[in-house]
């Protein structure tokens, strides 16, 4: 499932993703009413999606959250449109940043660990990641992360054009691992069987059904019998998650190291052209 974002008015977005207009005033009637605002109205909505997923967010339902109608919401937001483009760009807030400066010239250490927060953030907001990146929210919070990115990158001494691409290649990698990770997670739950119970059935019939599989596709058999995975000493706690959130995390970790190994080629001219222009 793949929502765009940026399907509202735009100007009532925008002005509600920066703040920009004045709040209407409260409404005058007998009795105390619960307070509602913009705010409460994103977290009621990240909450449900947080919970249950994109699929069960409605303005009805973030009404019944609040304890009020659907109805009551529109006077602070116009419409769903509008309310996805606050709950994204509201949990980018979580991301931090700043990141401590290095001693000596190591601009790894902090794109390492922005990567890790980033991958973490997806994790905990997996639906997030439903929203499409052809067109972008365009809120402050979306627009610190990409800042903090870009500044991180700055620090390799690479050209803007260079950089420019760099973080275009840096938010897939994450997302991909990302999505990988909250897939896993939610797989045995949705699907009604664990991953040792889906694998054995299927690697069964796969043996049956396709006895010439080493003969059709001896590069991928050899890759399983030599790039096996090693344990994971340098992480203990990951011993306990499920293999495949094992394996996303892994190759998350290894895929960005050897992209950053890249960077530092390129600064040593040591790379491929990185300002021609060409593909």
């Amino acid at each position: 499932m793949v929502v765009f974002a940026g399907q509202g008015d735009a100007r009532r977005s925008l002005s509600l993703l920066w703040r920009a207009e004045v709040a209407a005033p409260p409404r005058v009637g007998p009795g105390p009413r619960p307070r509602l605002s913009v705010d409460a109205i994103v977290a009621a909505a990240v909450a449900i999606a947080d919970e249950e997923g994109m699929a069960a967010l409605s303005m009805r339902a973030v009404g019944e959250r609040l304890g009020r109608t659907a109805m009551a919401l529109y006077t602070h937001v116009p419409g769903k449109s509008e309310l996805l483009d606050l709950m994204y760009d509201a949990v980018h807030a979580e991301l931090p940043s700043v990141y401590p400066e290095s001693e000596s010239d190591d601009w790894r250490a902090p794109l390492t660990a922005w990567a890790g927060e980033v991958l973490e953030f997806y994790v905990r907001h997996p639906w997030v990641l439903q929203v499409s990146q052809a067109r972008p929210v365009l809120g402050p919070h979306e627009y610190a992360n990409l800042d903090t990115l870009v500044r991180l990158l700055g620090a390799t001494g690479l050209p803007a054009r260079t950089v420019r691409r760099l973080v275009g290649t840096l938010f897939p990698l994450v997302q991909g691992s990302a999505r990988t990770v909250a897939d896993a997670r939610r797989a045995a739950g949705a699907t009604g069987s664990s991953d040792e119970e889906w694998w054995a059935a299927r690697a069964a019939a796969l043996t049956e059904l396709v006895p010439d599989f080493a003969e059709r596709f001896p590069a991928v058999v050899r890759l399983e019998r030599e790039g096996a995975p090693d344990p994971y000493p340098e992480d203990a706690e990951r011993e306990d998650l499920p293999y495949p959130e094992r394996e996303a995390r892994e190759t998350f970790r290894v895929g960005l190291g050897v992209l950053l190994d890249g960077i530092d080629a390129a600064r040593a001219g040591q790379g491929p052209a990185t300002d021609t222009g060409r593909p």
